[in-house]
């Protein structure tokens, strides 16, 4: 018998904290403007791979989006441009939180593998034991 489940789960929460975190400043950075000369804010993007030696997930990255950041126009905003454009990152509130609540029960999903798997692992060794 093996003990992998704990090891696998725990690669499981280690994905999905890195993507909360991800989400977390794409949230923070929703509605910041660019000021002119200065690269915009872009989407994070977590990107994972099944281990290949190892059982599990693993994060091997974080990029940024390719999609187009908005333009807002709002003349009177001291980030606008000469025609009263101001620039805001290509972060969608309703998407970030729909996958906040998707990284949030995959890792409480986690999270109760570790803990069902401790306690399979308890009763195995109280049997041993009688």
């Amino acid at each position: 018998m093996t003990f992998d489940a704990i090891g696998i789960a725990g690669t499981g929460l280690n994905v999905h904290r890195h993507w909360l975190d991800a989400l977390s400043d794409n949230i923070t950075n929703v509605n910041t403007p660019t000021a002119p000369g200065e690269e915009p804010f872009r989407e994070r993007l977590v990107t994972v791979a099944a281990g290949t030696e190892d059982p599990g997930v693993y994060v091997t990255g974080v990029v940024e989006s390719e999609v187009e950041t908005k333009l807002v126009y709002e003349p009177n905003h001291p980030y606008a441009d000469e025609e009263g454009y101001v620039e805001y990152p290509n972060v969608e509130l309703s998407d970030q939180m729909s996958m906040l609540i998707l990284a949030q029960r995959g890792y409480q999903a986690s999270a109760a593998i570790v803990d069902r798997a401790k306690t399979t692992y308890e009763a195995a060794l109280q049997i041993g034991r009688s």
